[in-house]
C-alpha cells in the first residue's frame, strides 16, 4: 500500500499548505493591523495638536513657522501607511463584485487627504487631517479587534491524520518487521498487539479482539471482532492480538474518506457578508452620490463659488463614514466571544455563530452528547438470599482486573457506593464470553446472555427490558445466582434542553452510530422529534444536507471523528468538550462542557449578540440621516450649517453610544 501513506499524508501536508498558510496569514494580518494602529496613533498626536479646530475645542492656541507642513507630512505618512489595507480593500472588493466598508474608508481617507493637502498648498478651504487621522486609527483599532476575536485556523484534517499509528507490525513468514506504514501494500499481513491503533483497512484473518470504534462510528459499545471481521483503520484495539490481511489501499481506506468529506464541507461553507459591510456599501453609493448632487447644486446653482462647493462636497464624503461604523460590530464581537469563552463558549466562526438566531433544526450525537458516553449501572437483581450490595460488591471484586468498558461500569458503581470488596484469586476471561475467578476459593463466573444459551440456562424474569441496556450474570459455582443491566447513561440536563429548544420552535434529532434499541430507547425518554440509528460519517452529513434541502437552518451536535463532515456540513457546527480533536476543529462553535443545556444558552445567546449588533449599525449610521442633509448645506439659507466640528462631535458621540451599547451584553449571558 505505497499509496496509502500517501493517502493519509497528502490531503494532510496539502491541508497544511494551505491551512498552515492560512493561519501564519492570518496571525501575521493580526500583528500587522497592530503595529499599524499604533504607530499611526503615536504618530496622529502632533496631527491633532496643530489643528486649529482641536485648540479651539482646548481652548489654547499654538503655531510655529510651517507647522502646516509638518502636519501634511505627518498625515501623509499615516494616509499611507495607515491607510495601506483599506487602499488595498478598496481594490479588491470592487475587483469581487461591489463596494463595502473597505471602499467607504477609503474614498473618506482619499477625499480628506486630498483636499487637505490642496488646501495646504494654496486653494481656499478648511484643512481636515484630524478627521483623517483619527478615522485611519478608529478603522483599524476595529479591524485589529475583529480579526484577533475570530482567529483560529482549522487543523482538522491534520488531526484526522494523526489518528493513524506511523507504524505497522508487518508478518513475513515467522519473522515480524515493524514498517512505515508509507510500506504496506494491499494484502500484506500485519500484527495488532492489544492496546494498539489498527495502522489500515483490512480483514482479521487470525485472533479475535474487542475494537473501540467510537472514534470513527459513534458505536458506544467496542465491538467484537474475529476471524473474518473487517477493521477499520484508526480503530484502537482492545485486550486481543490480531493478525489482519490490509484490504484498502490509502485512498479508499474509510479515514480517508472522511479527511475528503470534512474538506470538501469546509470548503463550501458559505461566506456571509457581515451587515456592517452591507451598510458601509450603501453608505459608499451615498457618499458619492450626494457628494457629487452637492458639488453640482453649489457650484453651479448658487452664487457660493467653487471654493464653497468643493468644501460642502468633502464634508459630506467625510462625515458620511461615521467611525462609529468601524467599531459597530468589532466591539460586540470582541464582548461577546470574551463573554463566551468565559462560560465555555468559544466561538471559531462568527458568521454561524451570530446565524444561531435562525436555527430551526438541531442533530444531536448521542454517545458522550445527549448521553454521557460511558456504561454506569441500572438495575441490579440478586437471585438467591443475598443483597443487591453484596452481589455489586462480588461483581466489582472480580471485575477490577478486567479493562472491559461494562466492567469499568461495575467497578464505578461500586465504589461510589463505598462497598469493601472481597479479595479475588485466579483471574481469567474468555474472549466474547466473559471473566471468571475465585472468591473465599469458591469458583464465580461474569457471562453475557449468549453464554447462558449455550450452557442451556433459562434468562431469568426481569433480564429483558426495552431499554438500551446491557445485562451481565453472575454464575456461583455454575448456577446463577444474579444479573447486572448496565446502560450509556442519559445526561441529567437533556431533557430541560431538549425541551427549551423545543419551545423556541426548534426541531431536535439524532443521529447516531449506535443500535436501532438503544437509539430508539434514548429518542422515546427525551421526546425527540426523530431519530436515525447506525449512521455512518457519510450519512449523517447527507442528513444534515437534506433537511437543509427542507428549507432549515441546521444545527449539528458532536463529539468524534465520525461528526466531523456533518459538523463542516451543518450551517452551525457545535463540538461539545470532551469529544476528540477534530469535532473541535470542524465545528464553528466549541462548548467546553459536554452539558446539552449549554446549547440552548448558545442559541438564546446568539440571538442577543446579533441583536446589539443591529442596534449598534442603527446608531453607526442613524446619525447620517440628520449630518448628511445638514453637511451638505441644505438648511443653509436658514442659517444652519454643520462645520466638520460640529459632525466631528456627532460622530464621537455615536461612537460611545455604540461602545456602552456593546456593554450591555455582559447582562444577556444566561
Amino acid at each position: 500500500m505505497e499509496q496509502h501513506h500517501h493517502a493519509h499524508t497528502d490531503p494532510h501536508t496539502d491541508h497544511e499548505r494551505h491551512s498552515g498558510g492560512h493561519h501564519d496569514h492570518h496571525a501575521h494580518m493580526i500583528e500587522d493591523f497592530k503595529r499599524r494602529f499604533y504607530i499611526c496613533t503615536a504618530l496622529s498626536i502632533p496631527v491633532l495638536a496643530f489643528s486649529e479646530m482641536i485648540q479651539g475645542f482646548l481652548g489654547v492656541e499654538f503655531s510655529f513657522p510651517g507647522m502646516g507642513y509638518v502636519a501634511a507630512a505627518l498625515a501623509t505618512f499615516i494616509f499611507l501607511y495607515g491607510g495601506w489595507p483599506f487602499l488595498k480593500g478598496l481594490k479588491d472588493e470592487l475587483s469581487e463584485g461591489g463596494p463595502g466598508m473597505m471602499t467607504l474608508i477609503a474614498i473618506a481617507i482619499t477625499v480628506a487627504w486630498a483636499y487637505s493637502t490642496a488646501v495646504i498648498l494654496g486653494l481656499e478651504g478648511k484643512v481636515f487631517y484630524w478627521e483623517l487621522v483619527t478615522l485611519i486609527d478608529i478603522m483599524l483599532l476595529g479591524h485589529w479587534l475583529e480579526m484577533r476575536s475570530i482567529m483560529g485556523a482549522s487543523k482538522a484534517l491534520e488531526r484526522l491524520a494523526e489518528l493513524m499509528p506511523s507504524e505497522a507490525h508487518r508478518v513475513v513468514g515467522n519473522d515480524i518487521h515493524d514498517v512505515k506504514i508509507s510500506a504496506l501494500k494491499k494484502g500484506d499481513i500485519i500484527l495488532i498487539k492489544p492496546g494498539e491503533k489498527v495502522p489500515a483497512d483490512g480483514k482479521i484473518i487470525e485472533g479475535d479482539s474487542d475494537l473501540n470504534e467510537s472514534a470513527l462510528t459513534g458505536e458506544s459499545k467496542p465491538v467484537q471482532k474475529s476471524e473474518g471481521d473487517s477493521v477499520i483503520g484508526g480503530a484502537i484495539n482492545g485486550d486481543g492480538s490480531i493478525q489482519v490481511e490490509v484490504t484498502s489501499s490509502g485512498e479508499d481506506s474509510y479515514l480517508n474518506k472522511v479527511i475528503k468529506l470534512v474538506e470538501e464541507a469546509q470548503q463550501t461553507k458559505s461566506k456571509t457578508q457581515s451587515l456592517a459591510n452591507k451598510a458601509a456599501g450603501w453608505l459608499a453609493y451615498i457618499a458619492i452620490g450626494v457628494g457629487a448632487v452637492t458639488f453640482v447644486v453649489w457650484a453651479f446653482f448658487t452664487s457660493q463659488g467653487m471654493d464653497f462647493a468643493l468644501e460642502r462636497m468633502v464634508t459630506v464624503m467625510i462625515i458620511t463614514c461615521p467611525h462609529a461604523l468601524g467599531l459597530a460590530v468589532p466591539l460586540v464581537v470582541a464582548i461577546s466571544t470574551a463573554l463566551s469563552a468565559k462560560n465555555g463558549l468559544l466561538i471559531r466562526n462568527r458568521t454561524a455563530f451570530e446565524n444561531s438566531r435562525k436555527i430551526s433544526a438541531i442533530v444531536f450525537d448521542k454517545t458522550g452528547t445527549l448521553t454521557e458516553g460511558n456504561f454506569g449501572v441500572n438495575r441490579i437483581k440478586a437471585l438467591d438470599e443475598r443483597s443487591e450490595e453484596d452481589l455489586l460488591a462480588l461483581a466489582g471484586a472480580i471485575e477490577q482486573s478486567s479493562e472491559h468498558p461494562i466492567a469499568r461500569g461495575i467497578v464505578n458503581e461500586a465504589k461510589k457506593r463505598e462497598l469493601k470488596l472481597p479479595s479475588v484469586s485466579e483471574f481469567g476471561s474468555t474472549k466474547g464470553k466473559g471473566v471468571n475467578a475465585k472468591v473465599n476459593g469458591i469458583p464465580y463466573q461474569i457471562v453475557s446472555p449468549g453464554y447462558l444459551k449455550e450452557e442451556g440456562i433459562n434468562l431469568p424474569e426481569g433480564a429483558h427490558s426495552d431499554q438500551a441496556e446491557t445485562v451481565v450474570f453472575i454464575l456461583k459455582e455454575g448456577s446463577l445466582i444474579g444479573f447486572i443491566a448496565l446502560a450509556d447513561q442519559i445526561r441529567k440536563e437533556s431533557k430541560d434542553a431538549i425541551q427549551t429548544l423545543k419551545d423556541k420552535g426548534i426541531k431536535v434529532l439524532m443521529a447516531t452510530g449506535d443500535n436501532e434499541q438503544t437509539a430508539k430507547a434514548v429518542a422515546s425518554t427525551l421526546g425527540l422529534d426523530g431519530y436515525y440509528s447506525q449512521v455512518l460519517p457519510h450519512e449523517k452529513s447527507e442528513l444534515i444536507e437534506k433537511l437543509q434541502q427542507e428549507g432549515h437552518h441546521v444545527a449539528m451536535t458532536g463529539d468524534g471523528v465520525n461528526d466531523a463532515p456533518a459538523l463542516a456540513k451543518a450551517d452551525i457546527g457545535i463540538a461539545v468538550g470532551s469529544g476528540t480533536d477534530v469535532a473541535a476543529e470542524t465545528a464553528d462553535i466549541i462548548l467546553t462542557e459536554s452539558s446539552p443545556s449549554d446549547i440552548a444558552n448558545l442559541i438564546l445567546f446568539g440571538r442577543a449578540t446579533y441583536n446589539k449588533m443591529v442596534q449598534n449599525l442603527v446608531w453607526a449610521t442613524g446619525y447620517n440621516v440628520v449630518a448628511i442633509p445638514l453637511a451638505a448645506g441644505v438648511l443653509f439659507y436658514q442659517g444652519i450649517m454643520i462645520n466638520p466640528a460640529v459632525g466631528a462631535a456627532l460622530m464621537s458621540l455615536s461612537t460611545i453610544v455604540c461602545a456602552a451599547n456593546a456593554q450591555l451584553l455582559r447582562f444577556k449571558f444566561k
